[in-house]
């Protein structure tokens, strides 16, 4: 009899664990076994921080511009005064002194209110002209033009563009401007031999950024 109760005590023990064993594979199943894994972001990438275009500075007064130099291109000129043409183009410095630079006089003086005009040659007398890298410019870099009150307008390129001669006029180079700005202007594109003269103009555009 001891035996069979040993026997049978030790049945229910088994019994009952088995239920409990059950319960735990049950209770598992329904609640997934454990926390399904949070969803993790995916990690930040790194972002690229463009710099702040620099603001337009305040007009000057009205000076005589005495010097242009622009480091990118190595270019650096006195400023001779340039008017009007019997055809009413502007004129141009002369073609035997390539590496000298003027200002139109008609324009606001670099510094004013309105776009101020610098022109130079591309080349002339075989060499190289003033302006011979104007085109290499690109949207950043300085112009600096002393002017005869003592003060440097300093200007940043906001663009370059070659400009088809026969469609210079619809450029609007001339055109008011609400702040003080630049124009750089030379021959480019390619030499029109029978003309002796090039067919494009490069025309750079720039503003005010300090003094």
């Amino acid at each position: 009899m001891p035996t069979r109760t040993t026997s049978r005590r030790g049945y229910l023990i088994a019994l009952v664990l088995a239920l409990l064993a059950a319960l735990v594979v049950v209770a598992l199943v329904f609640s997934g076994g454990s926390e399904p894994p949070t969803a993790q972001p995916p990690p930040a990438r790194p972002v690229a921080v463009q710099p702040e275009p620099a603001e337009q500075d305040a007009a000057l007064p009205k000076s005589t511009p005495v010097s242009i130099d622009i480091p990118k291109i190595g270019a650096h000129s006195s400023l001779v005064p340039l008017g009007l043409n019997a055809d009413n183009t502007i004129e141009v410095p002369p073609v035997t002194t390539p590496l000298q630079a003027g200002w139109y006089t008609y324009a606001p003086t670099p510094g004013e209110t309105g776009p101020a005009v610098v022109l130079g040659h591309v080349d002339g007398n075989h060499q190289k002209g003033i302006f011979f890298r104007l085109k290499e410019l690109a949207a950043g870099d300085r112009v600096s033009i002393a002017r005869e009150d003592g003060t440097t307008a300093v200007f940043e390129v906001t663009k370059v563009h070659q400009v088809p001669k026969k469609d210079f006029e619809g450029e609007g180079v001339y055109d008011d401007t609400p702040g003080p700005e630049l124009r750089l202007i030379t021959c480019g594109g390619v030499f029109d031999r029978t003309a002796r003269n090039y067919v494009d103009n490069i025309v750079v555009y720039a503003k005010l950024v300090g003094h």
